[in-house]
């Protein structure tokens, strides 16, 4: 069996905000746009990298969630626990330090982990924790 990781998904909760994060302070580049009435959902992924994905999607728009639920939902992107992605590069150091310059929501500096890895975490605009390890 051969399975990849194609796409993820993250809530996106201002489009522009977003595609200006993963864009302009990861260098990520646009690949698609689709909208649809008043909402977006945008790929996303690392330049030379065709076949790794992010898309940044309108939360919670399933019509089988309540309105409770997607309140609740709302909440917890708000309080930057509800998504979250891990990338990786071989500087982890070298990478905070432009994604810091560039102004990115500092969640933690690079630190080694117990568990044997470095990494670093920020939030996007959304709220959504992206931590960043390193791959050597």
């Amino acid at each position: 069996m051969d399975i990849t990781i194609n796409a993820s998904f993250l809530p996106q909760t201002d489009a522009e905000a977003s595609v200006a994060f993963y864009r302009d302070v990861l260098g990520f580049e646009v690949r698609k746009d689709v909208g649809y009435e008043q909402m977006r959902w945008i790929t996303v992924g690392p330049v030379g990298q065709p076949d790794t994905a992010i898309v940044l999607t309108p939360p919670a728009v399933d019509p089988g969630i309540s309105e409770s639920e997607r309140a609740t939902i709302l909440e917890l992107m708000a309080k930057g626990s509800y998504g979250g992605i891990v990338l990786a590069t071989p500087d982890v150091d070298a990478a905070y330090a432009e994604i810091e310059a560039k102004g990115a929501d500092v969640v933690q500096e690079p630190i080694d982990q117990p568990y044997g890895i470095r990494d670093c975490a920020f939030r996007d605009p959304a709220g959504n924790m992206v931590r960043l390890q390193q791959t050597a």
